[in-house]
């Protein structure tokens, strides 16, 4: 495997922080940062082909089951892997099975492509995390062994303070906004080896100081966290279900990559600022 390749063709594996939410485009699709990047590469690469087969709500389970077997076929010059987080935010959770699993998908898919690409996820700081956090370490340790292992890149975000800051993640408080969407890109760009276009545009930079928030303001934001997300997501796993049931993959098949208008709704609107 090489950096600083001239890629051709990129298949992105995952759940919701692949498939984009909630870096949402004004027609109701989402965005995120593997449609930004497979935008970058395909203005390098005439010609380049592109697929996600990222869905919202997937276990690591699913995603060996769905989407590793279909990427492997597909044979690209660069895969992402992103797997494994949904299921370290679940009440129980066997992380022997997760190591299993993951480490399947790594070794199926290291050598069916040019280049895999591993990821130690962002996390919003905060109480949630700091409950989740032993789990999520235990998870980022198996990606570090694996890609060790098999020659594979790691993209390591969770400790850049700047993808931590609670204005980075959207009103339901587990996904990133447009603006952390475009930091993450970039981030994989730069561990491919891709330079920077602007030495000054780091996505390691911190955002500027914000104004005390106001306590009611708190309060009331927690209230409609908890209603409009945290209810609907604690329901799906009383129920068993999943925000990604039924859903198919909104790039299934590795085809050429039309660069289109990428821009996204405005980040800074009140009522999508966590």
């Amino acid at each position: 495997m090489e950096t600083n390749a001239n890629y051709t063709s990129f298949v992105a594996v995952g759940d919701s922080f692949t498939e984009g939410m909630s870096d949402l485009l004004p027609d109701g699709s989402y965005r995120g940062w593997a449609d930004l990047l497979a935008a970058r590469l395909a203005a390098r690469t005439p010609g380049f082909r592109y697929a996600n087969l990222a869905v919202r709500g997937k276990l690591i389970g699913q995603i060996v089951e769905e989407q590793v077997g279909l990427a492997a076929a597909m044979k690209p010059d660069l895969v992402t892997l992103v797997g494994g987080l949904n299921d370290t935010l679940r009440p129980k959770v066997d992380m022997g099975r997760v190591r299993g699993l993951l480490t399947e998908a790594v070794e199926r898919l290291a050598p069916a492509c040019g280049r895999l690409v591993l990821m130690r996820s962002p996390g919003r700081n905060g109480p949630v995390m700091e409950r989740f956090r032993p789990r999520m370490e235990e998870l980022f340790t198996v990606v570090d062994e694996l890609a060790a292992a098999h020659g594979a890149l790691v993209v390591d975000l969770y400790g850049a303070p700047a993808l931590g800051d609670q204005r980075m993640w959207d009103v339901d408080r587990l996904h990133l906004t447009a603006e952390g969407h475009r930091r993450v890109a970039e981030a994989v760009r730069q561990t491919l080896g891709l330079a920077a276009d602007d030495e000054d545009d780091d996505w390691r930079t911190e955002l500027p100081p914000g104004a005390p928030e106001r306590w009611l303001a708190r309060r009331t934001g927690d209230a409609r966290f908890a209603r409009q997300h945290l209810g609907p997501w604690v329901m799906r796993r009383v129920t068993g279900r999943s925000s990604g049931d039924g859903r198919a993959a909104k790039r299934p098949e590795l085809l050429p990559y039309e660069v289109r208008d990428l821009t996204s709704q405005d980040p800074t609107r009140q009522d999508r600022t966590p």
